[in-house]
């Protein structure tokens, strides 16, 4: 299985400050954790900015109030009505999504697509707009449990290892509490980092993630069931960071040659081991820097850089900036 890992950058201003009227879709047992995250952000936002900067509704394709997988139903809910559409549209899923998309949902959610209003997708939300073939080109984000079967079924969508993506007029997001992340950076965009951070301080959030921070994906996951070889040696990387392992020794140690597991590499990951292994000590320096006081010194050692100068540039091709900067940003 292939990802799109290429940085996903946060929504502009300018975009995020159109978006003040949130419609959340709800369907049968969708997630209550991932819904409640995204509707307190709004909420809090509004306490902590003494304003009604935002406004929701709730939406059943028939009115009703629809039961989350926990058993508890939302209310009020009402029907989407065409006439009065929210600013953006955010379906939210849950357990047995498949059953539940079928052509009314589809006709819906192209129906709100043709009239211009963005939409989103909150844990597996997201199906159900690519069953509507509106993610088709976009960047998505979806739970690491479901990335192997949906890289299958829908080779038009860009999966990303994210925890969110804002990619145009589409919001997609994993599930659990990654939907609270999604809206504080909407919230941040639209009324400043510092509300944003004030709503966090709320929540006894340590720390807001961004656009760029990734979805913690099992290797099993991330590499697929099928060659138990591949696995091995991913794990065999993850273990080894500090003093990275040569090409020869892990071929050693799964009991390849060095020419097949360059072959398997590229045929599943599109990518050399040598650059696989590369990009996981890089993402591994990255949320040291994010999330500790670990000097760039002693990051550069933990994560199996011999020279300052050889991380420094490492950094910058893989994320666009220098280490130092990654310092900054979180400060």
């Amino acid at each position: 299985m292939t990802t799109d890992i290429a940085a996903a950058s946060t929504v502009d201003a300018h975009a995020a400050s159109s978006l003040r009227y949130f419609g959340f879709l709800t369907l049968q047992n969708f997630s209550m954790i991932a819904f409640s995250s995204a509707v307190e952000v709004l909420r809090m936002a509004n306490y902590v900015g003494r304003a009604d900067h935002y406004r929701w509704s709730i939406y059943s394709l028939d009115g009703a109030p629809v039961h989350a997988s926990n058993g508890i139903a939302v209310r009020p809910a009402q029907p989407l009505d065409p006439a009065s559409l929210p600013d953006v549209l955010i379906v939210c899923g849950g357990v047995r999504i498949r059953e539940i998309v079928d052509d009314s949902l589809r006709a819906t959610l192209d129906g709100v697509a043709q009239r211009g209003v963005p939409l989103g997708g909150i844990c597996t939300g997201a199906y159900a707009l690519m069953a509507s073939g509106l993610l088709d080109g976009y960047r998505c984000a979806v739970h690491w449990e479901d990335l192997t079967a949906l890289h299958e079924e829908f080779p038009r969508v860009r999966f990303a290892d994210e925890l969110f993506v804002v990619d145009r007029d589409r919001l997609t997001c994993t599930g659990g509490t990654a939907p609270l992340d999604l809206m504080l950076d909407l919230v941040g965009a639209r009324l400043g980092r510092g509300l944003a951070a004030k709503v966090s301080e709320q929540f006894i959030v340590e720390r807001i993630r961004s656009a760029t921070d990734l979805q913690p994906i099992p290797v099993d996951a991330r590499v697929g069931f099928s060659r138990a070889e591949l696995v091995e040696v991913v794990r065999l990387m993850e273990a080894n960071i500090k003093e990275p392992l040569s090409l020869e020794e892990l071929a050693r140690l799964v009991r390849l040659s060095q020419r097949h597991l360059q072959r398997m590499f590229k045929a599943y990951l599109n990518v050399s081991p040598t650059h696989y292994y590369l990009t996981l000590r890089l993402k591994r320096a990255r949320e040291l820097l994010r999330t500790t006081d670990a000097s760039i010194a002693r990051v550069t050692s933990v994560c199996g850089f011999n020279s300052p100068c050889h991380f420094s540039k490492a950094y910058r091709v893989q994320f666009g900036h220098a280490p130092s900067h990654e310092r900054r940003m979180t400060k």
